[in-house]
């Protein structure tokens, strides 16, 4: 189906270009989000007549974007989850969960708009696209941790999932050399006639 676009869409094209895409794409999604419209005569006359307000329509929308995008872009959200001792999250964080984060901290993103390729499955800091126009993004940090205790620490750069094992293996190396000094596992001498 041939369209013409209303607005910049990645991989296709910008403002007034006609563009050939397939039916299923055009009719759910270019289509009832008023990014396109089919490429009849009609339409394209329609389009040349109202090419300015759209373009000027465009740029507000743009400015508005970028407002947000300050506003949000290098921002840290904190999100508590339960996590197993190895980091892997009982669940995980999507896109839904990341607009919500944004959101409760007055930013104004909704969940179309976060790029996240595979949910989030692991406790760390993530870097998270927000796509908030076509040609506006800006990228938000989601610090994802057990406690706040321990989002602050990973919000320092430790690695918590590192430092539980160390931790570990020093408690573990301490009671072995407590069982060594105390004589665990050695023979007295007692018994041992024949």
């Amino acid at each position: 189906m041939k369209v013409v676009l209303l607005e910049r869409v990645d991989n296709l094209g910008a403002i007034g270009d006609v563009v050939t895409v397939k039916d299923g794409f055009a009719r759910n999604f270019l289509l009832p989000r008023d990014k396109a419209r089919r490429a009849t005569a009609a339409n394209l006359k329609a389009f040349e007549l109202d090419r300015a307000a759209i373009e000027q329509r465009n740029e507000k929308n743009k400015a508005d974007a970028q407002k947000v995008a300050d506003k949000i872009d290098g921002q840290t959200y904190v999100m508590i989850r339960q996590a197993g001792e190895t980091g892997q999250l009982y669940g995980s964080v999507a896109g839904r969960d990341v607009a919500e984060a944004v959101q409760a901290e007055g930013g104004k993103v909704e969940r179309s708009q976060v790029v996240l390729n595979t949910a989030i499955k692991t406790l760390g800091v993530h870097e998270v696209l927000v796509r908030l126009h076509a040609e506006v993004s800006a990228t938000v940090k989601i610090n994802i941790a057990r406690s706040a205790e321990e989002a602050e620490r990973q919000a320092k750069g430790e690695d918590v999932i590192k430092s539980a094992y160390e931790e570990d293996r020093e408690a573990a190396a301490e009671q072995a050399a407590d069982m060594v000094a105390g004589g665990a596992g050695q023979q007295d001498g007692l018994g041992s006639e024949a």
